[in-house]
């Protein structure tokens, strides 16, 4: 096995050469011999090599005697609405989100959609898989299936409060697991005009990449808003637990500032509730949230992260830079189109336009994350940390450094030889030169 595959919050590889049946099946057996659960519930996405690694899985972990539930063929957040209500002990998503057709793997959340990550749980499993030295049970396990789908359309769809406003919203699905959460949507007859793209799973990921952080990605789905007139376009990754948005004039909304239009309704429902940003966001999401008398708190980024934090800090909402929206409501994980409903529930609540609530925060002025490729992280980081000492510096997450007028935060990534940095300034002038500052002392 090759143990690139375990990665710091799930398990991903290209099928067959990185991740096959053989492995499948000891990952199944080396998530029983660590979590040591009694019943594990497995969903899974549309892949040609999904139904395989499935039963290869499923195959190790009723070997090592423990039963399954068979989620059937679901969406990320469907595992864990899953993992937060029914009785099993561990939840699987066979998946690789947003990666595409060639790729699979696995995220793995406890019990109460709790998630098993680097530091939780997941290296124990990568070196139990590698040895794959198992012992014969007396008695295996059995396999069971269970449909949430009818429940979860049937929570979700209650939070959706349009009140007598119509909207046209363009929603593209990537030809990926996002078209299953079209149900929820369709509840709604009356209030919403739904124009679909891509919403065919009989042609799995044969389109554009189903990744909304890339914003080249998007470009369709812009322009289908505009000749459409739509009042919102709405975009999911691969297994739907991340989504992005496009305003009615077709232009992309930065995910971070969802997270300040959310916290926004949330917080008229929830006064002075604590709601977690991760530390790439604008400052004007900080902002907004304690304008609308929230508690806003800086977090790290990555799910594990975030949700660890959430329970700590007993926060109702955390958003972050890459298009995940994580909701009490949902077991503290991601519910996407919970993401999206509240927003046209804002829209409906305000009688604003998309456009116009982002303005409000449009206050500064954002990088995007910028990615370089270098041989020394820590040197990097020091250099810069001795560079930028007169400002107040934090370490979270990699460096972040604040000034009165601009900021910026280098985190070394977790997988790669790389440096990714995220800088915001008061004018598109201060971000250009102390964009090039950086990039100089980054790259050398």
């Amino acid at each position: 096995m090759n143990p690139g595959i375990f990665k710091a919050y799930d398990i991903r590889g290209i099928y067959p050469d990185e991740i096959n049946e053989d492995d499948a099946y000891n990952i199944g057996r080396a998530v029983v011999a660590h979590l040591e659960p009694k019943r594990l519930g497995i969903g899974r996405d549309i892949r040609s090599s999904s139904p395989s690694l499935f039963a290869s899985f499923t195959r190790g972990v009723m070997d090592a005697g423990v039963d399954v539930l068979d989620l059937g063929i679901i969406t990320t957040p469907m595992v864990y609405f899953a993992a937060g209500r029914l009785d099993i002990d561990a939840a699987i998503s066979l998946t690789a989100s947003h990666n595409p057709p060639q790729y699979n793997g696995m995220k793995i959340a406890l019990r109460g959609a709790i998630p098993v990550g680097e530091n939780s749980g997941l290296k124990e499993i990568r070196d139990l898989a590698l040895k794959a030295e198992w012992e014969e049970v007396e008695s295996k396990g059995t396999m069971t299936s269970e449909d949430i789908c009818p429940a979860y359309y049937g929570y979700f769809t209650s939070f959706a409060d349009f009140q007598d406003k119509r909207f046209t919203i363009v929603i593209d699905t990537a030809n990926a697991m996002g078209v299953l959460e079209l149900p929820i949507y369709e509840q709604f007859p009356d209030n919403l005009t739904i124009v679909n793209l891509y919403n065919d799973m009989e042609h799995a990921f044969e389109c554009h990449e189903a990744n909304p952080l890339k914003t080249e990605t998007l470009a369709e789905l812009c322009e289908k808003v505009k000749e459409s007139h739509s009042d919102l376009g709405i975009a999911y990754d691969g297994d739907a637990d991340r989504v992005g948005f496009v305003d009615e004039e077709g232009e992309i909304i930065p995910m971070d500032l969802v997270t300040g239009l959310l916290a926004k309704i949330i917080l008229k429902k929830h006064p002075g509730a604590t709601i977690l940003y991760d530390l790439r966001s604008s400052r004007a999401v900080k902002e907004m949230i304690e304008e609308n008398g929230g508690i806003a708190i800086e977090c790290k980024v990555g799910h594990a992260n975030i949700k660890k934090q959430m329970r700590e800090e007993n926060a109702i909402f955390a958003g972050e830079l890459s298009g995940h929206y994580y909701f009490e409501e949902n077991s503290f994980a991601e519910a996407s189109t919970l993401a999206a409903l509240l927003l046209l529930n804002l829209m409906a609540e305000s009688g604003e336009t998309i456009s116009q609530l982002v303005s409000e925060l449009k206050r500064y002025f954002h990088s995007g994350e910028i990615n370089s490729e270098v041989k020394d992280k820590d040197a990097i980081l020091a250099k810069l940390k001795e560079k930028y000492s007169d400002g107040k510096q934090h370490e979270l997450d990699g460096l972040k450094v604040d000034y009165p007028d601009w900021w910026f935060n280098v985190r070394p990534s977790n997988t790669e030889p790389l440096l990714r940095l995220n800088l915001e300034a008061n004018t598109q002038k201060l971000l250009e030169e102390k964009k090039a500052e950086l990039l100089a002392l980054i790259r050398g």
